[in-house]
């Protein structure tokens, strides 16, 4: 199962992100950089595993619907360069198409940035596009009709529930099973409350193709020899533009 550590970042700097209250969250403090500072961060994540790819939640840009792609661009130096899965707040088809065309980054549109259903429509257009189901506790932060047509759905979903985010609580496996039921072929990506190896093996023996973890990655749970014990032998290909 692929784990793809994340990235939130607030007013320029990566924060510790918690439960989904961003007004609360603050810049991070992690062993693996001296400095709450992307690029920094990043490298000392790559100190712990060579992951492939990273989430990135620029919440400046989500809040302002920019569809902003420059924090992508940013981990570009990286080598082996990484994939990068962008929330940017991608606001119409049009940014969507600009974050599209960058190579190696796959655009994820939030269900809570949705005004209707029908910007699933653009979806088939752009494979990379991921779409993200977004719960806020028990309420889906989005159009009830994007929930409902599992049928527009892209090829690759995220369940982010962010009341798990940051919280040491677990997954929310029974919303996982109850969306990877109704995803048929559609790889489907926990996102949320990851906490330690027997979580990642659960999730996998649910079928779940990949995990966004972050909290554990910098608290030392997940170890290099736990994240190697999932990810080694796997054949994870950079998406091009």
């Amino acid at each position: 199962m692929l784990i793809i550590p994340v990235l939130d970042i607030k007013d320029a700097l990566v924060v510790h992100a918690r439960r989904g209250e961003r007004q609360a969250y603050r810049a991070i403090e992690t062993p693996l950089s001296l400095r709450p500072v992307l690029e920094d961060v990043a490298n000392g994540l790559r100190s712990v595993y060579r992951f492939p790819v990273f989430y990135i939640a620029d919440l400046d840009a989500i809040a302002g619907s920019t569809g902003d792609c420059s924090a992508a661009l940013r981990l570009a130096h990286l080598r082996p360069a990484p994939g990068v899965w962008l929330d940017a707040g991608f606001p119409s088809s049009e940014s969507l198409a600009r974050a599209h065309a960058l190579p190696g980054v796959a655009p994820v549109v939030g269900s809570e940035s949705l005004a209707d259903v029908h910007f699933l429509a653009h979806f088939s257009a752009y494979p990379r596009a991921i779409l993200s189901l977004d719960f806020r506790d028990e309420q889906f932060t989005g159009p009830d009709e994007v929930l409902a047509r599992s049928d527009l759905w892209p090829s690759r979903i995220i369940v982010m529930t962010l009341a798990r985010v940051g919280s040491g609580t677990g997954p929310d496996f029974a919303r996982l099973a109850e969306i990877k039921a109704r995803a048929g072929g559609r790889q489907v990506v926990a996102a949320g409350g990851v906490r330690d190896a027997a979580d990642l093996r659960r999730l996998s023996d649910m079928g779940i193709a990949a995990a966004l973890v972050a909290t554990s990655l910098h608290d030392g749970t997940l170890t290099r020899d736990v994240v190697a014990g999932m990810m080694d032998g796997m054949d994870v290909v950079v998406e091009d533009g």
